[in-house]
């Protein structure tokens, strides 16, 4: 991508402000400014500092190595992200705290304590060096969301295996090319997991991607549907039986700071999938920092990330940040309209669970199925709430800071990639004024900006591009097998700085803004517009529950905004209807950023994690090929945007 236009017309303007309450503020981790202005002066020390609340195997010698593009945090430092995970818990009362509480799709209940989780890490380690796994070696997993799932990543770490987590919802053909890429021996799953009341044949989907991949020796199956499957001799190997013989202890090994952790690829278009890369102690000091401060962490928590942990958001904020801080983390595996809409709701009440993290997509969805649902359950137990994944419209926030929170809850709005592998830009919320859609500011020891082209700075509330400017501890260290490109992707195009792919602009109070990707930044008549304040503007219309704006290629004026949107429930569409919404978006941000063309849909495309495919549509509006839609989560969804754009071509036949 070659970055180019200097900066990106700002429309959208948001006036309330949300102060943290007197009681919130008194308890708060962070009560006041010095923690932040404390890591503005030294960030490297500030880093160190924090990396002391780790235990240590031996000291690192240097903090830094920054060679442009290429950072090493800790150098000289070892220590084991596993044994931190769990061994140093066990001498205190967390011992017998529950690490995992867990509920399954169909009502199942476990739970597993720090002593729990630490034998259940041992045994499979033991078991993945039966097989002959070695530090350095790559392991795939793909299970659901199971309590296996966090057993195999920490006895991957505690082995010194690189592991590389694969999404329950991809296909045979992005197992196959992951698998491939990593070159790893040994696959982890299940015969299936459960979503919406029908079994995903994970053990099957294996078989098809394996199927003449001699790099694939050894696949363990944990048994969690009982549906059958076809186990090869020699190759395959039930989870239950290998766990039955193995020894109950296994020495955490010695690993480097700077030794890889764990390699994720990146979801979306065909291609030579795109290994991210992640260290040992830089990442595990970036994801326990940011834990702890962001979710103003108690020892009597019980946080609840909704995301997969074959995204980046499991990984950094179900296993590794939680866990080292000795949190309690819930864990549920399906879906959360399943049977009825209000399962989140009914879990939330139920385990009494005090912090939510969770997707603006996730929470639109909510606000379409309606208040009834959420106010059937007592959520008084929360008393924090989060968004991740992308920007939150200014209504979606307000919704799920009354509904949800009560009025009581301060949102963390964070921002971050799988790339950057922990929080970047984020309220600390017990000093933080909270502004709805603002992500606020970068965490203390993080340096954000938004520039040009040029790298240079743009005026206040003017937008460009977002880049960070210094290292970061958890930064991904390059892309597998591949620097050139890693260099090419996020270090060209703004010399000496981290590109984001993400656009920005920063307010007079110095919150930072995100304005959506900036492949999401439209043309229209010399105005560059992004597509996420039109979708804002559009949402807060009180009929209107999502909405996907994207960009079609125009002879006259460049581009055209073409907006998808789905009513609350009850409601109707009708050509009144749309007109009304395109004179809504005039009022809001402006005659420039009314849609061209509006269509009212029942569904939109969305992965599994709740993010709304804008590729797809705007591969379908421009009418070119949609690539990759493994991760949709309802392929129907794509058949309605075509069947709009068909009518369209009827009517104008």
């Amino acid at each position: 991508m070659v970055v180019s236009g200097a900066t990106i017309d700002s429309l959208l303007k948001e006036k309330e402000q949300y102060p943290p309450s007197a009681a919130f503020r008194k308890k708060a981790v962070v009560k006041d400014d010095a923690f932040r202005l404390d890591a503005a002066k030294d960030p490297e020390a500030f880093w160190a500092r924090m990396a002391k609340e780790l235990a240590w195997i031996a000291p690192w010698s240097k903090v830094l190595e920054w060679n442009l593009p290429f950072a090493k945090w800790f150098v000289g430092g070892k220590l084991n992200v596993s044994a931190n995970c769990l061994d140093r818990h066990l001498s205190g009362a967390r011992r017998n705290k529950a690490a995992i509480v867990w509920e399954g799709e169909p009502g199942e209940r476990r739970v597993l304590t720090y002593h729990d989780l630490w034998r259940e890490v041992n045994r499979f380690a033991n078991v993945l060096k039966g097989l002959g796994v070695k530090k350095g070696d790559r392991v795939t997993i793909y299970l659901p969301m199971i309590p296996e799932l966090p057993v195999a990543l920490l006895a991957c770490a505690r082995i010194g295996a690189v592991h590389s987590v694969i999404f329950g919802g991809f296909s045979a053909r992005a197992i196959r090319d992951r698998a491939a890429d990593a070159e790893s021996h040994v696959i982890v799953t299940a015969d299936g997991g459960y979503r919406r009341g029908a079994v995903l044949p994970l053990k099957k989907i294996v078989d098809e991607a394996i199927d003449g991949l001699d790099v694939v020796r050894h696949v363990v199956v944990f048994r969690r549907t009982g549906v059958e499957v076809t186990m090869r001799e020699g190759r395959d190997r039930w989870w239950h039986e290998l766990m039955t013989k193995a020894d109950g202890e296994c020495a955490a090994e010695s690993m480097d700071a700077t030794d890889p952790l764990f390699i994720l690829y990146t979801s979306g278009t065909t291609g030579k999938p795109k290994g991210i890369q992640h260290s040992t102690g830089g990442y595990l000091v970036g994801v326990a920092t940011t834990t702890r401060y962001v979710f103003d962490l108690k020892e009597e928590d019980l946080f609840w990330c909704t995301a997969d942990i074959g995204w980046v958001t499991g990984h950094s904020y179900i296993v590794y940040g939680p866990l080292a801080n000795g949190a309690s983390i819930f864990m549920y595996e399906g879906a959360p309209d399943w049977p009825e809409p209000d399962r989140f709701w009914r879990m939330i009440e139920e385990y009494d669970i005090t912090t939510l993290y969770t997707a603006p997509t996730a929470i639109r969805a909510f606000m379409r199925w309606g208040d009834e649902y959420p106010k059937r359950h007592d959520l008084s137990s929360l008393r924090l709430l989060g968004t991740v994944g992308e920007p939150i419209n200014p209504e979606a926030w307000r919704w799920y800071q009354k509904t949800i929170g009560g009025g009581r809850c301060p949102i963390v709005d964070t921002w971050w990639q799988t790339e950057t592998g922990m929080i970047l830009i984020t309220p600390l919320p017990g000093i933080t004024t909270l502004k709805p859609g603002s992500a606020t500011f970068p965490f203390p020891g993080v340096s954000a900006e938004v520039v040009d082209e040029k790298g240079d700075p743009v005026p206040v509330n003017k937008g460009g591009y977002l880049v960070i400017s210094k290292p970061w501890p958890a930064m991904l260290q390059t892309l597998y097998k591949d620097p050139e490109r890693f260099k090419q992707v996020y270090w060209s195009q703004i010399p000496g700085k981290y590109f984001t792919g993400d656009g920005a602009r920063v307010d007079e109070d110095g919150c930072f803004w995100l304005m959506g990707r900036i492949d999401d930044v439209i043309n229209v008549a010399g105005h560059r517009i992004g597509t996420m304040e039109v979708e804002s503007a559009l949402v807060s219309h009180p009929k209107v529950a999502e909405a996907a704006v994207v960009g079609r290629p125009d002879p006259l004026k460049g581009q055209v905004l073409v907006a998808y949107v789905v009513l609350k429930r009850g409601e109707a569409g009708s050509d009144s209807l749309r007109q009304e919404l395109r004179e809504h978006v005039r009022r809001e941000i402006g005659a420039i950023a009314a849609p061209e063309a509006l269509y009212i849909t029942d569904k939109l495309p969305k992965t599994r994690s709740g993010k709304i495919m804008r590729r797809v549509i705007r591969s379908l509006v421009s009418g070119q090929e949609i690539g990759d839609t493994t991760t949709l989560e309802d392929p129907g969804a794509v058949d309605e945007v075509r069947k709009w754009l068909a009518e369209v071509e009827a009517r104008k036949s």
